[in-house]
């Protein structure tokens, strides 16, 4: 055991509190990335993504697009990992305006957007790459010690999901160093393909093959 592993089992760990489900949503098998646009949740589904209303669960749009992994959403675009590249999409016509290179090259699964930048989460790698969202050039990287599905900001705190077998955390980091500094579990056999906040108190979690999306109350941190 490394002493990065040593560390991060020091840190207090609380269940997390699962509040609500949505799906299996129709044509739709597997969720990936997931994003939140301020009223609507958006999930990648591979062949499309498609938007939910979160209070009712029923599906207002779909955008006929490749969606293989993390979804993202800058205020007024989608940005979606399809394989090796990152699409930038109009939601309000699907059409693909922009692409960029995907720092992982296929190996990519988590996507969001902050500070004016992309960042990245690299399943395998076990890394969290901010990028430039015209270029794909990496700006810095975040090192993990569990591989790492979906990352998202809010309110100054970075948040990645871990899927590693059937023991699977939300972990709140350092952003300069990587540490972990907070701990959610999710109850066992429950993975997290994508993640991302609403900007307040929940996040939206995909459950891969589940063909599901999870609602999980964000803790009140220390910081907040």
């Amino acid at each position: 055991m490394s002493s990065n592993d040593d560390t991060t089992r020091q840190v207090p760990t609380r269940a997390a509190e699962i509040v609500r489900e949505y799906g299996p949503f129709d044509g739709a098998e597997r969720i990936h990335g997931v994003t939140h646009d301020g009223q609507r949740v958006w999930a990648a589904t591979e062949a499309n993504v498609l938007a939910f209303d979160p209070d009712s669960g029923q599906v207002v749009r779909r955008l006929d697009c490749a969606a293989h992994a993390g979804t993202a959403f800058d205020g007024t675009h989608l940005y979606q990992i399809a394989e090796t590249r990152i699409d930038k999409i109009d939601p309000a016509t699907g059409a693909v305006v922009a692409s960029i290179p995907a720092p992982g090259n296929g190996g990519d699964s988590g996507l969001t957007w902050a500070e004016g930048s992309l960042w990245v989460g690299q399943y395998r790698d076990r890394k969290i790459h901010q990028i430039d969202p015209a270029t794909g050039a990496i700006v810095r990287t975040i090192e993990s010690n569990r591989f790492v599905t979906g990352v998202t900001w809010v309110d100054g705190e970075l948040w990645h999901a871990t899927w590693d077998g059937d023991d699977n955390e939300l972990r709140r980091i350092d952003p300069d160093n990587g540490a972990v500094l907070e701990r959610l579990e999710l109850p066992h056999g429950i993975g997290v393909s994508g993640l991302e906040s609403d900007g307040a108190d929940l996040f939206y979690c995909g459950g891969g093959s589940s063909g599901k999306v999870r609602a999980v109350r964000r803790p009140k941190s220390a910081t907040r």
